[in-house]
């Protein structure tokens, strides 16, 4: 009597004599290869009690085979689409009679063999098509030749077949909670806090359970294959198995049969190769698509997302020993829209205080009320540098960062409205001062040269003078030096409090006031002056200042300097 192992070895033979290829890509050439089945040959062997991973070309049918010898047998098979619906079916076929040719011991020939299964009729036990994960379970199956056959219609795609005859046992999915909702207990800006009850399997069976959290813009996932799928795509072409290569390679003997010690093995080896398939499948990751596993945490937090915009999220648990997995119930959720700034108007000629928090930003508005030929904007950044970015009528200026004061010098338009936006420091808290003006020549900031440093002649330092020089410039301005006696172990983070360079000499005190006076020089090369500061005690520490004022009453600050007089002499 012909064996069912030789019977179905038979069946699974390739028609003809041609051996397997993998298609060309040549479109044509490819379409007509894979409907020949003396070229791709699409049948293979469902092992009992793993998780396989295989491949399917657009509207080319794949079978699966499986023998249940028993009647009465327990049944699950769960099929997964990965990231393109399937149509599939679960046919039964009984087995074979015994074979013809008494007393001779030869089996029918091969041809006849193919006919009479061929005509056998197949009962139909299950069909679904969608993307969901679907399973057909059956606590008493009858013995007999199963059919698993799957197609895709819309795309090249990966799916998943698991099949067992003891899934009360084996239980290698997660079970979910009676409760599968996963649920959004925050809402923020950039923000939002997701939960969800644990798995029955970490809590009653004690098996190892972690989640994996997956953020996406699009929409819900159906499956952890699905969103693996997507994180490995390939824009250009899908990697695709040989089909030589695309058998299962375990013994289909041992379905139907209580599983021995190595069989437990097998299994344990044939799910950590189910997701083997996936990971050779190289390609960039998906920039809008993120995946996180958090151990058996059942609480998390997404950040850094993007306000006023809705999210997808999905929740998987995972079992870690078999690396299979259980959707529950995602969910979505849209951020709070971002607070609208404060836009505050700059009056022509007028200066203006702005305060910014660390790593904030302030939107000013400029908006002439009369025709203009120019623009011309001053910044005075009074602590650390800060950014400023103009647009005029929603079309970017300039962008660029400022330290001490600058100005910028912009080409006019009728009726045209000026954005300001301010961004500051990432150190601290900024400071600065703003004008805004249509008439350059009436604005109330003295000029300054771009080094605003205060140099100290250390050959003329004496126990009771220093003489220090800075730079003028080629407008008559007033400077003021001041002096302020300091310890000895001042330090610079003391020297760094007192920089704000938009505080004015009406701060000081007037017995640390030197001398005022006024100085220019046509000739910027020229354009030094020094000076000697008298009445200075032996061996002491000074901080140096120098203002500039404005003809509108604005100072600005020059860099402050620390000098320490000769204790000998």
């Amino acid at each position: 009597m012909l064996s069912v192992h030789c019977w179905l070895t038979l069946l699974l033979l390739p028609f003809g004599s041609h051996t397997q290829k993998l298609p060309t890509r040549d479109e044509e050439l490819f379409q007509m290869q894979i409907r020949d089945n003396t070229l791709f040959h699409d049948s293979s062997v469902v092992p009992d009690g793993a998780e396989i991973s295989s491949f399917l070309f657009r509207d080319n049918p794949k079978r699966y085979f499986f023998v249940v010898e028993e009647d009465n047998t327990p049944l699950s098979v769960t099929v997964t689409p990965c990231d393109a619906p399937l149509a599939w079916k679960l046919t039964l076929q009984d087995l074979p009679e015994e074979a013809s040719g008494e007393g001779s011991g030869e089996p029918e020939p091969l041809e006849d063999q193919r006919q009479q299964t061929a005509d056998e009729e197949r009962t139909e036990l299950f069909s679904y098509k969608g993307n969901d994960v679907e399973y057909f379970v059956s606590s008493s199956s009858p013995s007999g030749l199963y059919q698993l056959e799957l197609i895709s219609t819309e795309k090249d795609t990966h799916f998943k077949v698991y099949a067992s005859t003891t899934p009360e046992s084996d239980q290698p999915y997660p079970e979910l909670p009676y409760d599968p909702r996963v649920d959004v207990t925050t809402l923020g800006r950039s923000s939002i806090t997701l939960t969800w009850k644990p798995s029955p399997t970490a809590s009653v069976l004690k098996q190892p359970i972690q989640y994996c959290v997956v953020i996406n813009k699009e929409h819900n996932f159906k499956s952890l294959c699905a969103v693996e799928a997507k994180l490995n795509v390939d824009d250009a072409f899908m990697i695709a198995p040989k089909p030589g290569l695309d058998f299962s390679p375990f013994d289909f003997a041992h379905f139907g049969f209580p599983a021995s010690n190595d069989a437990d093995k097998e299994r344990g080896f044939l799910a950590k190769s189910s997701t083997k398939l996936l990971r050779q499948v190289t390609a960039k990751p998906r920039v809008d698509l993120q995946k996180v596993c958090i151990g058996n945490k059942n609480i998390f937090t997404a950040s850094e997302l993007r306000p006023d915009t809705q999210y997808y999220f999905d929740v998987f648990a995972v079992n870690s020993a078999t690396n299979m997995s259980t959707a529950y119930i995602g969910t979505f959720a849209k951020t709070k829209e971002e607070a609208k700034q404060k836009i505050v108007d700059l009056k022509d000629g007028k200066v203006t205080d702005v305060f910014i928090k660390r790593k904030g930003s302030k939107f000013l508005r400029f908006a002439p009320v009369s025709s203009h030929q120019k623009v011309t904007i001053f910044v005075h950044s009074c602590l650390d540098a800060i950014q400023i970015q103009v647009r005029r009528d929603g079309k970017p200026l300039l962008s660029h960062n400022v330290e001490g004061i600058r100005q910028f010098h912009l080409k006019g338009k009728p009726k045209a409205k000026y954005l300001i936006r301010l961004k500051g420091s990432k150190k601290g808290a900024s400071l600065l001062k703003i004008l805004a003006t249509t008439r350059p020549n009436k604005q109330p900031f003295p000029s300054v040269p771009e080094d605003t440093r205060i140099k100290v002649f250390d050959k003329l330092r004496t126990c009771s003078s220093v003489t220090v020089a800075w730079l003028g410039t080629q407008e008559r301005s007033k400077f003021c030096v001041y002096k302020k006696e300091v310890a000895d172990n001042y330090n610079e983070e003391e020297k760094k409090r007192e920089q704000n360079q938009c505080l004015g000499p009406e701060t000081r005190k007037k017995s640390n006031k030197v001398l005022c006076k006024y100085f220019h020089s046509q000739n910027l090369q020229k354009a030094v002056t020094t000076e000697t500061i008298k009445g200075l005690q032996p061996g002491h520490s000074y901080l140096l200042d120098v203002y500039v004022v404005g003809h509108g009453g604005h100072s600005i600050k020059y860099q402050s300097k620390l000098v320490k007089t000769r204790k000998f002499c």
